[in-house]
């Protein structure tokens, strides 16, 4: 996939975002996209990623979706008040990608969904998501 990002938009890496190695790799308004690598200290016991890897693909996605501002110097957070995940299949590929939209909300929270799908484009999970913005963090 191509980084369709402006790279003024980029925020330093989180050091989740660091040690598992996921990257932002689209993001406008109401839409993010997250791409990770899958590596073996990713897998379960069934040499399978950890379903907690396929809810923090969706938690970070959904986040980023409703934070966008367009503008480097306007960062806005969020912050997570309800996730659901639901899991589908097994990855087969080499890669999860996760995809989050903003589907409605107001001033200060906002609800999104997401679904993360491997290279092959297997469906693997799905997630909705409640988010607070801060308004404390805005810059």
């Amino acid at each position: 996939m191509t980084q369709n990002i402006d790279p003024n938009l980029l925020e330093p890496p989180s050091a989740l975002q660091t040690h598992l190695g996921y990257r932002l790799i689209a993001w406008s308004t109401d839409f993010a996209r997250i791409e990770l690598p899958l590596e073996p200290f990713l897998m379960n016991r069934q040499g399978l990623p950890h379903g907690g890897i396929h809810a923090t693909l969706l938690d970070t996605a959904m986040g980023f979706c409703g934070c966008y501002t367009g503008d480097p110097a306007r960062q806005q957070m969020a912050l997570t008040l309800s996730l659901t995940v639901n899991y589908l299949g097994q990855a087969k590929g080499t890669r999860l990608v996760a995809e989050a939209r903003r589907t409605g909300g107001g001033k200060s929270t906002y609800f999104a969904e997401g679904i993360v799908r491997d290279d092959n484009g297997t469906h693997i999970a799905t997630g909705t998501g409640v988010f607070r913005l801060r308004r404390d963090q805005v810059q």
